[in-house]
């Protein structure tokens, strides 16, 4: 890492052989629950901790808490508080033993879930869609920027080499901060997140790891949980993690989240069929699917989505065996194959995989 960057950074400076005199040491009988949840922007995590006196196993067991809503973009302050319902459990990689990371949905006073809370009616959407099984694995790319908002690695005045060297690179003028990247692949793992793999991506300093594949909500869930595990493994080394679609203008790859999906009918004998009929669907929904891939209602895919670098034109749907060029891709091996899932290439890195999914589900399964 550049000094300048360690020099204008507060975490990475602090001496982490301090805190570990104190992270093992003995709580007696308590545990810390950290709750996590997302705030009004769609896109940040937010997370408290507090003490339990017992070792929670499922999270109806854990307490609803709250917090200010005013401060989150959720609330106004004159009724600011904002609750906290807990959805799921993980081991906490940072604070090790019994502790634990606790999903949480969220709540207004009157008992309605906050404009932000898009999984109450994700996962109506897949209980009505249960026994068709279905499956999800999104592939999460981002982008790791030093404290000058610039991509970590990158020349401060001009740019790096054109893109190329850099996919699944190896080697220090290839790729950055792997430790960054291989710590958090480790810390999902023990969390407990589906976990599948990593890669160095086509932009330098930009990576990618995938979640699942999971059957219903779970995938969206330890998506957002290893979001939050990928900001804190950062913020211990002094840098910054963007998920925004765009980071860089120009003749550069930006960032999505490819959303691999099928059904049980998919993936038996002859499920191509299923597959191509899921695609016909799509294609009739192309609008609203976009809508629904980016916080900003297609937005900010508009900067990703150009019919370069890899994509597809956000104005036109388009599907194809093998071709990333396209809005759904069908995998080679699938179509030899003759069954497996579909990949909707045109989700963003910044998408609530709650909403990715359940427009999935409800097009493609559910019939709108």
């Amino acid at each position: 890492m550049p000094a300048s960057t360690l020099q204008n950074s507060p975490n990475a400076v602090l001496n982490k052989s301090v805190a570990d005199r104190y992270r093992n040491l003995p709580c007696k009988g308590r545990i810390k629950a950290t709750y996590i949840w997302i705030d009004g922007t769609g896109e940040n995590v937010r997370a408290k901790t507090r003490t339990l006196d017992f070792v929670p196993t499922e999270p109806e067991e854990l307490p609803i808490w709250n917090y200010d809503g005013s401060s989150c973009f959720q609330a106004e302050g004159a009724n600011s508080d904002t609750y906290l319902h807990p959805v799921a459990l993980y081991n906490d990689p940072f604070t090790g033993g019994n502790n634990k990371l606790v999903l949480c949905d969220t709540y207004r006073y009157n008992k309605q879930p906050t404009a932000t809370n898009k999984r109450k009616s994700c996962l109506e959407a897949m209980e009505a869609a249960r026994d068709t099984i279905p499956w999800f694995g999104i592939e999460q790319e981002y982008t790791l920027l030093d404290m000058d908002m610039r991509p970590l690695g990158w020349p401060k005045v001009g740019f790096p080499g054109p893109q190329g060297p850099y996919y699944c690179g190896v080697g220090a003028n290839k790729v950055y901060a792997r430790d960054i990247v291989e710590s958090h692949y480790s810390a999902c793992l023990y969390a407990g997140i589906n976990i599948s793999g990593t890669n160095a991506e086509v932009m330098p300093s930009q990576w990618e790891y995938q979640v699942g594949p999971c059957e219903g909500i779970a995938t969206s869930d330890q998506l957002w949980v290893s979001r939050y595990i990928l900001h804190r493994v950062s913020e211990d080394f002094g840098v910054i993690v963007t998920f925004d679609p765009k980071p860089i203008e120009g003749d550069w790859n930006g960032a999505g989240a490819h959303t691999n999906f099928s059904t049980k009918a998919m993936r038996d004998e002859g499920g191509l069929r299923d597959i191509e009929k899921a695609i016909e669907k799509l294609a009739k929904n192309h609008r609203q699917h976009i809508e629904a891939y980016d916080p900003r209602g297609g937005k900010d895919n508009e900067r990703r989505l150009t019919g370069s670098h890899e994509t597809s034109s956000i104005h036109n749907f388009t599907s194809g065996v093998a071709n990333r060029k396209a809005s759904v891709r069908i995998p080679r091996g699938c179509a030899e194959e003759k069954k497996g899932y579909l990949e909707d290439r045109r989700p963003s890195s910044n998408c609530d995989p709650y909403s990715v999914c359940e427009a999935l589900i409800r097009t493609c399964v559910l019939n709108g």
